[in-house]
């Protein structure tokens, strides 16, 4: 049986408000090495950003990132997850949507992980070059 996505996901992944601004997500994901925050409303999961969104849907459309907030580039529809299904499903759901990642909820769609395709080549035992990358720290 495969494992749970609780066996392999981030736990707390970093969340901004939808009215965080590009600036404020750039900043997080600078610091903390990452390439995709949450955006959540009253708690709530509502989408997410990541750092080539704010380049192709900000920077390039000349938008000014100190006052564009987060709900006018992220992404809205998401494909989600929850911690008891298996890795399988979240392996065809990235297949199927052409994602690298998924966030994971709650039964209220609060954020409580994010599972990424490195974390299911790692504890799949994969030794090739996706295992090894998504073990390195990040390089900032």
């Amino acid at each position: 049986m495969p494992p749970r996505v609780s066996d392999v996901m981030t736990e707390a992944p970093l969340s901004l408000p939808l009215d965080a601004t590009l600036y404020e997500a750039a900043r997080v994901m600078r610091d903390e090495g990452i390439g995709d925050v949450l955006v959540t409303y009253a708690g709530r999961l509502c989408g997410v950003v990541t750092d080539r969104d704010i380049v192709v849907r900000a920077v390039a459309e000349s938008r000014d990132t100190s006052l564009t907030p987060l709900g006018d580039v992220c992404t809205a529809e998401l494909t989600t997850v929850q911690a008891d299904d298996d890795t399988a499903t979240v392996a065809r759901l990235m297949c199927e949507q052409a994602v690298r990642r998924l966030p994971v909820v709650d039964a209220a769609q609060r954020p409580v992980g994010i599972v990424s395709i490195g974390d299911l080549a790692v504890a799949n035992g994969d030794a090739g070059p996706l295992g090894e990358i998504s073990k390195a720290p990040p390089n900032n």
